[in-house]
Formats: structure tokens, C-alpha cells, sequence
């Protein structure tokens, strides 16, 4: 989305430095110098083609994630693959069998016209070879991206739908490792694992079919040397290899949660100087990672040379028994020939499974990992027969409300509260008394154990999430903005609005200054968590996104008590305008807040202790007028 002119854009050239500058900042966009090849290399890029997703809180895929059920959607484009295969494989190990037709019936009895025919049958397999094959990569390469777009978003949605306290208990680190490190895992194994497992184990069965039509007592023979002593490693392999992949995916998503968290605490880590600390750290984590990945190779590594072994062996039997039978004349030596290719071209396959084990094995992990995680679900769901909440006038309602983040220590007990349309109602009271689990539970991010919460007499587990987020305006403590513009971050709840209304919210809540001072306006960039602005022009923002959405009922989680006073009095005249006409809860830490909201609720312990006007909790000299005297003097 843009806002004014097309400045704002990542690649602004001077326009961007000026911004830094007027925001008291380094200068951090694009070099003028650079600018213009940069656009030059944008120009040439394709189209992106937005496409319509679907998403339900309520509805989607609540059975075990399996390799299985995630291809069945796609087996037609798997039976195309298979056929590509079935082509690609008959072609490469027609070779053997043209050469024993030339052995036997062309240079034996000097039958030129057969090792012409033979000549052209071999080219013709080499092409159709060749050209299958091409065909096969690229087409089931596009499959594979299909199918890895398609578990991209779904572990992305499930993201979406999961309850605050989800992201609470999970590292950042470790889902970024399930979207990361385990997608790129199946996407490997989509690509080449699953394929060629197709390719070596179809050509596995044809070679085996072909030994037998050669000679029965020599594929016995084969057989019965190889198979066993394979099955033997192969068991051995599958039970190893399975728990050293399962130890390189735990210890990968260690090494990205730690390094997750380095990156977001790097201004404490700095100023409590555990740089060599957390580098220790860090290097033991990557050690134990370290030693998985050895324990998996080492694994491999024995497998190999061990299958090789077992090939070189059958090998070996298999000439002394087919010479013989050459000398006894119940063998053509064009037949021992072609029964030796085959023989080596048995063996490949099975070398090549042995290294696709291990990209199957990666995968199978990665499936574990994300079966698991998407078979969390949702603490807060979405009914399957919720209904629209219907336009509201802000009546709320917390009738008996019981609630624990653990449900054996509850934070609130009993707590009841009516709040009015139109009203404004502060919540206050000591640290840990429940003020802020309040608004997360108006907001609906959690439900309560016991007791419920109702808007306008509607029970909030009984409505459809997004038809009661349209109309909440949620303000919290840290404001988050995202990396874009001032108008995209304004936008960001109504974002098909217009410039003109994008920037009217911005000036009716005080950031006139701050449009008027950036020479892009509403296209300046605001960088990553709005690090070029000052605390109070980002909580403005803040309060300029909800104000802008038209919520009928707004939630302030302590907005202020982070600011110094100057910017405090700004965002209470910006409050003013914001809360006008709004059922509104503002959960204060300091007293002049709560003092201007028409009604003080005083939580303790996890219920209502005290409940009416700044004046009236005064004159009851409780527990509001101990705190007001105590903040007083210190003021």
C-alpha cells in the first residue's frame, strides 16, 4: 500500500536520509548512487499475483499430520511422476539387455545387420532417456514447490489461529525452525528423496525381474548371497539413522531458539556485559548439534562401505558360478555379460537408496516436528456453529469470572464487573492482582476457567473471533509496529482506507507534528519495532491504529506507564479524542489515568475490592484512597 507519492518506497534514495535525519537518526536506506540500478533490477522482475487464501479460526484439518494424507490431495500429479518413472527407468537399463542381443546374436555369428538394429535401439533408449529424465526433474520439481507452498501456509494459518498462551510456552526460535529447517527438510525430500526412491526401487524390481528371466539358478544364487546380508544392515541402519536425524532436528531448533533470543536481548546482553557468557553458551549448544550430525554420519558411513562389501562379494560368487556354467555350455557368455551388468547396475540402486535413507530420514523428522505441532490445538476455539457478533453498543459484562494461566493457580476468583456502553472504567491495583488478565479476557485471547464474559449479552465463546476483533481497538503497554510506513502501520486494522482518512486518524490523535516534520509524510519508513521513533510517538501510533479501526470498545494495557510525563499529557489528550463515545477499559499503573475515566474498579487478589468514581473511592477512604495518598506525595 502506498500513501502520497512514491518516495516511500525501500529504495528512496536522498528522500530516505532526509527522513533519518528528521527523526534525529543514521541514515539507513538505499545509497542515491544505488538507487536508480536498483529500480532498473525491479523493473525487470515478474508480476506477483496476490492470491485468495482461505482461513477459518473454526474450520480446518484436525487429523494427524502424515506424509500419506498430505500427498493424497496431489495423487494425480504423484501418478504423473510415476508414469515419468515407470519411462525414464525401462530406458536406462534397456542397455544390458541390447548387449547381450549383440554378444550373442550379432558379433557371435558376425551379424552385421543385428549390431546396426542394436546400435540404433541403444542410441534410441539413450535419447528417450535423456529426454525423460529432463521432463521428470522439472515437472516433479514444480510439484514439489506446489506441495511446499501449500505446507508453508498451512503451518503459517496454524500460527494464526493459535491462543496467546501457544507463543507464551513455545520459543520464537523453535517455530521458526518448524517454517525453516523442517519444511526445507520435506522440500528436500519432495524433490529428490520420494522420486528417486520411485526411480532405484522400480529399477530394483525390473533388474530382479530380468535376472530371473536370464538365468533362474544365478538370480538364486544373487539373491540368496545379497538379500540377507543387506536386510541384516538395512534393519540395523533404519533404528540408528532414525534416532540420530530425530537427535539433528531437536538440537537445530536449540541452536535457532538461542540465537533467536541472543538477537532480541542483544541491548541487555550488551549493557550486562555476557557477550563471552552467552558465546560459551552458544558454542555448547552448537557442539550438541554438532554431535548429532557426527552420530548420523557415522552411521552412514559404516552403512556404505558395509553395502559395498556385501556387492563386491556377490560379485565375486556370481562369476565363479556363471563361468562355470559358461564351460558347461548351459550359459552364453553374452548372458553372463548382461547378467554382470545387471548385476553392478543392482548394486547402484542400492548404494543410491542408502544415501536417499538418510534425506528420508531428515524428512521423517521433520514430519514427527510438525505433526506435533500441528496437532496443537487452539486453547481459545472458535465454535464450528459460532455466530456474527452483531453490531454492539459496549455493554461488558465479566460475570463470575474464575481464571488461571495455570488452571491450579487462579489469578482471578469470582471477579464480576458490569462496564456500560459509552463508559470509561480504569482498572487498578498492586502488581499480580490481575488488571491486565482482565483485558485479555474482554479481548478474548483467553477464556475463562469458570464464569463468562459477555458483550452486549452475547457469551464470547458463543461468537465468531473475527467479528469480535472488528469491533475491539486493543492498545498494549509496548506498542509493536511492523517494519513499512506510518500509513501502513495506521492502516494496518482497516487497510483498505484512504490516504485522506489514514492521515486525518494521525492528526486527530496528535501526530500532526510529527506527518508535517518527515519530508515523505505518511510514507516514511518506520524501521524495524519502530526503532527510529521516540516511545510516545510510537504509543501515539499506537493509539492513531485503533482509533482508526472504528472499534466500538477499546482495551488500554497500561499505555502509558512507560512514558515520561510530557509524553504522557500528549497521549492523555490523544486518549480524549480516542475514547469519545467508546465503551472503553484502561488498565492504569499510574493514578492520573485512572482518575479521568468516569468509573475506578480496584482489583486484588484477584477480585473487585472497590468500585465507583475518583471522588467516591476517595471520600471511602479504602484501599483507591491509600493508593492515591501514596502516589500523591510521591509526585
Amino acid at each position: 500500500m502506498s500513501f502520497g507519492s512514491p518516495v516511500g518506497s525501500p529504495f528512496n534514495g536522498p528522500s530516505a536520509a532526509s527522513t533519518s535525519a528528521a527523526a534525529g537518526l543514521p541514515f539507513a536506506g538505499m545509497p542515491s548512487e544505488l538507487a536508480e540500478r536498483a529500480e532498473e533490477v525491479l523493473a525487470d522482475e515478474p508480476e506477483h499475483i496476490v492470491a485468495e487464501v482461505p482461513f477459518s479460526a473454526a474450520v480446518f484439518d484436525r487429523e494427524p499430520f502424515t506424509l500419506r494424507r498430505f500427498l493424497v490431495g496431489h495423487r494425480l500429479g504423484l501418478l504423473g511422476a510415476v508414469a515419468l518413472v515407470i519411462v525414464e527407468t525401462l530406458t536406462l537399463q534397456a542397455g544390458p539387455l541390447l548387449t547381450q542381443v549383440g554378444l550373442d546374436r550379432g558379433i557371435a555369428p558376425r551379424n552385421l545387420s543385428v549390431l546396426w538394429w542394436v546400435g540404433t535401439a541403444y542410441l534410441a533408449s539413450v535419447v528417450l532417456n535423456a529426454a525423460t529424465s529432463a521432463w521428470r526433474v522439472s515437472y516433479t520439481g514444480r510439484l514439489s514447490e506446489r506441495l511446499m507452498y501449500e505446507l508453508r501456509l498451512r503451518v503459517f494459518s496454524h500460527f494464526q489461529r493459535q491462543s496467546l498462551d501457544f507463543f507464551t510456552e513455545e520459543k520464537a526460535g523453535r517455530l521458526m525452525t518448524r517454517m525453516t529447517s523442517d519444511v526445507d527438510a520435506l522440500s528436500a525430500l519432495f524433490q529428490d528423496g520420494l522420486v528417486n526412491f520411485a526411480v532405484q526401487g522400480l529399477t530394483l524390481v525390473i533388474i530382479t525381474g530380468v535376472l530371473f528371466a536370464l538365468n533362474v539358478e544365478l538370480a538364486l544364487v544373487t539373491l540368496l548371497v545379497v538379500i540377507p546380508s543387506m536386510g541384516v544392515l538395512t534393519i540395523w541402519f533404519r533404528g540408528a539413522s532414525e534416532r540420530g536425524y530425530g537427535r539433528v532436528r531437536d538440537k537445530i531448533a536449540e541452536v535457532l531458539s538461542d540465537l533467536s533470543e541472543s538477537l532480541a536481548g542483544i541491548r541487555v546482553i550488551a549493557a550486562t556485559n555476557r557477550q563471552s557468557y552467552n558465546v560459551v553458551q552458544h558454542a555448547n549448544i552448537v557442539g550438541e548439534h554438532r554431535n548429532a550430525n557426527l552420530y548420523a554420519s557415522t552411521v552412514g558411513a559404516v552403512y556404505g562401505p558395509a553395502n559395498e562389501a556385501v556387492g563386491v562379494l556377490g560379485q565375486a560368487v556370481l562369476l565363479l558360478v556363471g563361468g562355470r556354467m559358461v564351460i558347461d555350455g548351459s550359459l552364453t557368455v553374452g548372458e553372463l555379460f548382461a547378467f554382470l551388468l545387471y548385476l553392478t547396475a543392482f548394486f547402484a540402486p542400492i548404494q543410491q537408496l542408502v544415501q536417499l535413507y538418510t534425506t528420508y530420514q531428515q524428512g521423517q523428522a521433520a514430519v514427527v516436528k510438525l505433526r506435533d505441532l500441528l496437532g496443537t490445538q487452539p486453547s481459545t476455539i472458535e465454535q464450528p456453529d459460532a455466530y456474527e457478533l452483531p453490531d454492539i453498543t459496549g455493554r461488558i459484562e465479566l460475570r463470575n469470572v474464575t481464571f488461571g494461566y495455570d488452571p491450579a493457580y487462579p489469578v482471578l476468583h469470582g471477579l464480576d464487573l458490569v462496564i456500560e456502553p459509552g463508559e470509561t472504567v480504569a482498572v487498578v491495583g498492586p502488581t499480580g492482582a490481575g488488571k491486565s488478565t482482565v483485558a485479555k479476557l474482554v479481548t478474548r485471547f483467553y477464556d475463562p476457567n469458570e464464569g463468562s464474559v459477555l458483550i452486549d449479552g452475547h457469551d464470547l465463546r458463543d461468537v465468531t473471533l473475527g467479528s469480535l476483533r472488528r469491533q475491539l481497538g486493543v492498545v498494549p503497554q509496548e506498542p509493536f509496529l511492523f517494519n513499512g510506513t506510518i500509513g501502513e502501520n495506521v492502516a494496518f486494522g482497516r487497510p483498505e482506507a484512504s490516504p485522506e482518512e489514514i492521515e486525518t486518524s494521525c492528526r486527530l490523535v496528535g501526530l500532526g507534528d510529527l506527518i508535517d516534520r518527515l519530508d515523505d509524510g505518511l510514507d516514511s519508513l518506520v524501521h524495524e519495532r519502530g526503532s527510529s521513533l521516540s516511545s510516545g510517538e510510537r504509543q501515539l501510533l499506537a493509539l492513531a491504529r485503533a482509533f482508526h479501526a472504528r472499534p466500538r470498545v477499546l482495551v488500554l494495557d497500561e499505555a502509558t506507564s512507560n512514558l515520561d510525563l510530557r509524553s504522557e499529557s500528549v497521549i492523555e489528550r490523544a486518549l480524549d479524542v480516542v475514547l469519545e463515545g467508546r465503551t472503553a477499559i484502561v488498565i492504569a499503573h499510574r493514578l492520573a489515568t485512572a482518575m479521568r475515566a468516569d468509573r475506578i474498579a480496584v482489583v486484588d487478589q484477584g477480585r473487585v475490592i472497590e468500585l465507583g468514581s475518583h471522588s467516591e473511592l476517595l471520600a471511602a477512604s479504602g484501599a483507591y484512597a491509600r493508593m492515591f495518598e501514596t502516589w500523591a506525595s510521591h509526585a
